[in-house]
């Protein structure tokens, strides 16, 4: 991969969902759908809306490691991001994020307790493109 930052951010921006990925209480992985990311800070921080009250949030409360994966359904390729996740229900993360349209999800608006932030911090992932993968750390 010649360019890390565009291609990753690339295929990020590009995304209307990704897949988010924690251990369930009982130790095994499960992976949701997730609308896409709101805000990224480079390929390192990606930042996510969703339910307070959702498994997913319980079970990065109990272990935050986490992956993402976006993909290219065109291209048929993909990238994995393993890091960590940091629930936060503080007023400006939650301020940071919030469209108008999320009344539909959170019906007492910005600051409705069942809404909440996931801050992914990645710190390494895997590439795949045209039958070979890649592994890379994420630079700081």
């Amino acid at each position: 991969m010649r360019d890390l930052e565009k291609t990753v951010g690339g295929m990020a921006d590009k995304a209307k969902f990704a897949c988010l990925s924690y251990l369930d209480a009982e130790g095994f992985p499960t992976t949701r759908a997730m609308l896409a990311p709101r805000e990224r800070e480079g390929i390192r921080v990606f930042w996510f809306s969703t339910n307070t009250s959702s498994r997913k949030v319980a079970a990065f409360r109990e272990n935050p490691r986490g992956s993402v994966y976006f993909m290219d359904r065109r291209f048929f390729r993909g990238v994995s991001l393993s890091g960590t996740v940091e629930v936060l229900e503080d007023p400006e993360s939650k301020r940071r994020l919030w469209q108008m349209g999320d009344v539909m999800y959170y019906p007492q608006g910005v600051t409705d307790p069942d809404y909440c932030v996931l801050k992914f911090t990645a710190e390494r992932g895997r590439y795949y493109s045209h039958f070979k993968s890649e592994d890379f750390l994420i630079p700081d």
